[in-house]
């Protein structure tokens, strides 16, 4: 069965739409790229890589490390968000490929929810794309409740990523989430069905 990738913006709604594709495909297998990124930074010799990057100040004095202190680095600084993304995304990557390769011979869907796909150059290896996206303001206001934001903060980790029009226009698939779950349901629905429909080659 086929690989299909599930991406987006920041707060336009990805992880509740993979909610909604979970309940209609309970046997699915999902790989989810920001946990697969939270379990990486514990790791001893990703934890030696960012303190050589970013310094001893992303860390605790208990060795735990300051997400919230490296977050204000990278959303301010493009440069030490792409040093971060050298030393993440290639391991996330092998896991996500890895996953995909060991489930290409099962009956069931594999998803992979990668909000930076397009930016790392993993649509290649996925069958289809799916691009969740909202209007800015929406969008924008999502991010500030979510995370607690100014408004000017969340502009700016907004602007930080590709432009979300650009992942709209290599999507295989648009879903559009200004609304209620219940209308992101139908949509997932409709690809479903879509989905099971399809003979599947690779893009």
């Amino acid at each position: 069965m086929p690989s299909i990738g599930i991406t987006g913006g920041i707060s336009t709604g990805k992880s509740t739409f993979c909610e909604c594709l979970r309940e209609i495909f309970p046997a699915a297998k999902f790989f989810n790229a920001d946990q697969a990124a939270h379990t990486l930074v514990q790791l001893p010799e990703v934890k030696q890589e960012i303190r050589a990057e970013f310094g001893a100040g992303v860390f605790s004095r208990n060795g735990d490390l300051n997400r919230e202190t490296l977050r204000a680095i990278i959303f301010a600084d493009a440069t030490k968000k792409r040093a971060l993304e050298r030393i993440l995304h290639p391991r996330i990557r092998r896991q996500w490929r890895a996953e995909a390769k060991r489930h290409r011979n099962s009956p069931d869907f594999f998803f992979a929810d990668i909000p930076l796909l397009y930016e790392t150059g993993g649509e290649a290896f996925c069958d289809r794309v799916v691009v969740v996206a909202c209007s800015y303001k929406v969008q924008l206001a999502r991010l500030t409740q979510r995370m607690s934001l100014k408004n000017t903060e969340a502009e700016q980790m907004i602007k930080s990523q590709m432009p979300l029009d650009d992942k709209i226009a290599r999507a295989n698939h648009v879903v559009w989430n200004d609304c209620s779950r219940a209308a992101l349901m139908e949509q997932a629905h409709f690809l479903a069905a879509l989905w099971e429909q399809q003979s599947w080659t690779k893009r």
